[in-house]
């Protein structure tokens, strides 16, 4: 049960990374999608989603998303890993067989 939960958990924190990754603006400028500047003369307003803020809320939320999705990751690979036995095709023991000789059914000259 606790594995499907951190499993869910865990889907939606890549979905949500992704979204958040996709709004982030471009800074490399990256053909030309994404953010810039526009012309115009300079905005004032000093909002909490404008410019700037937008920007670092998006990037503490993705720095989050991405720590909490690395340890579902960790937490999903030691749930997962709990048979440690080593097991090897070699150590199997043989299969029975019938060790008698395969004699021909053809029946002997005389």
């Amino acid at each position: 049960m606790l594995l499907v939960i951190t499993l869910v958990v865990h889907l939606l924190l890549a979905i949500s990374m992704v979204i958040a990754i996709l709004l982030q603006r471009s800074e490399g400028g990256a053909l030309g999608i994404g953010g810039g500047g526009g012309g115009g003369g300079g905005g004032g307003g000093g909002g909490f989603m404008t410019g700037r803020g937008a920007s670092s809320a998006l990037t503490k939320f993705t720095a989050g998303a991405a720590t909490l999705f690395f340890i579902t990751s960790l937490s999903l690979a030691i749930m997962s890993g709990g048979n440690t036995e080593v097991r090897s095709i070699m150590d199997a023991p043989a299969p029975a067989s019938d060790t008698s000789p395969v004699l021909p059914s053809v029946p002997l000259p005389q």
